[in-house]
């Protein structure tokens, strides 16, 4: 009885350390990760769940009082994390943050291109055409999202190229993969982010190695501040936009912001060391879904 009971104890045993050593494929304790836009929302969430796995974040916003905000949050959390103000629209305040992150930890891990979105301005109204949209709303949201992810891939993808390893995660989005009304605009750019993910990741790979990977993940619809008043009537209850995507989302709901980030965390994690250029639905199942 006494051989069973050890024998059972040391298969549990070998059970246990096989499945830590599976688990740790899924790590990114010890990383250091730069995340835009993290006085956001979405990159609020997404320091918050990098923090919480034992990632070292750099908080980077270009606004001061979100920043310190979210900072104090992820102290309070435990982890190591430092608050940068920077513009990802100006390369002179990217290099910056490089040269001080580079100072500070050593490396750079990570990027998470989160900054970006969509503006009022550029979302037409329901009685509105494409030709009544303002050319000035529309410059600011593709440049905000195509340059907002360009400039700092180019930054701080340099260090990476330098140290020859590192991931780069862009924020794509449905509107990427089939035509939604109202917003040309935010469109366009987000597919000209997943295009440029797929560039960008072909272009490290073949020179800085299998290391340096670049993907991005496109978000299905998420309540937001962006976006509230769009999906979100004052009293609570649907809009007529918001039913449509329900009914067009196979699990019949909105996602949960914190339901990126594990997806986010894989990405980067070795457990996806073979794969570059992807660009992952986070959708309930909305782009397979023909609505039949």
């Amino acid at each position: 009885m006494p051989d069973t009971v050890n024998d059972n104890l040391n298969d549990l045993m070998k059970i246990n350390q096989s499945i830590n050593i599976n688990m740790s494929q899924f790590s990114i304790s010890g990383k250091v990760a730069i995340i835009t836009g993290a006085g956001g929302v979405l990159g609020g969430s997404v320091a918050k769940s990098f923090i919480k796995e034992g990632a070292k974040v750099v908080a980077l916003d270009i606004r001061q009082e979100p920043l310190d905000r979210i900072v104090g949050e992820l102290r309070e959390l435990g982890g190591e994390a430092i608050g940068i103000v920077g513009n990802v629209l100006d390369i002179a305040s990217l290099e910056k943050v490089a040269n001080e992150v580079v100072e500070h930890w050593g490396s750079i891990d990570i990027l998470i291109n989160i900054a970006g979105g969509n503006i009022p301005g550029a979302t037409l109204g329901e009685d509105q055409s494409f030709f009544d949209m303002q050319i000035s709303d529309w410059e600011k949201v593709t440049q905000l999202n195509i340059n907002g992810t360009v400039y700092p891939s180019l930054v701080f993808g340099k260090v990476m190229s330098q140290q020859k390893t590192g991931n780069i995660i862009n924020v794509s989005s449905m509107t990427a993969f089939s035509a939604i009304t109202r917003v040309p605009g935010y469109s366009l750019s987000k597919a000209g982010i997943s295009n440029f993910t797929q560039w960008l990741a072909t272009e490290m790979a073949l020179k800085f190695g299998d290391n340096v990977r670049v993907n991005a993940i496109a978000p299905g619809f998420f309540i937001g501040d962006q976006n509230r008043s769009v999906l979100i009537n004052p009293d609570g209850s649907l809009t007529a936009r918001s039913v449509k995507v329900i009914a067009k989302t196979p699990m019949k709901r909105f996602g949960d912001i914190n339901e990126l980030n594990g997806a986010i965390q894989f990405l980067c994690s070795d457990a996806a060391s073979f794969i570059t250029g992807v660009v992952l639905p986070i959708d309930g199942g909305f782009s397979a879904y023909s609505g039949v």
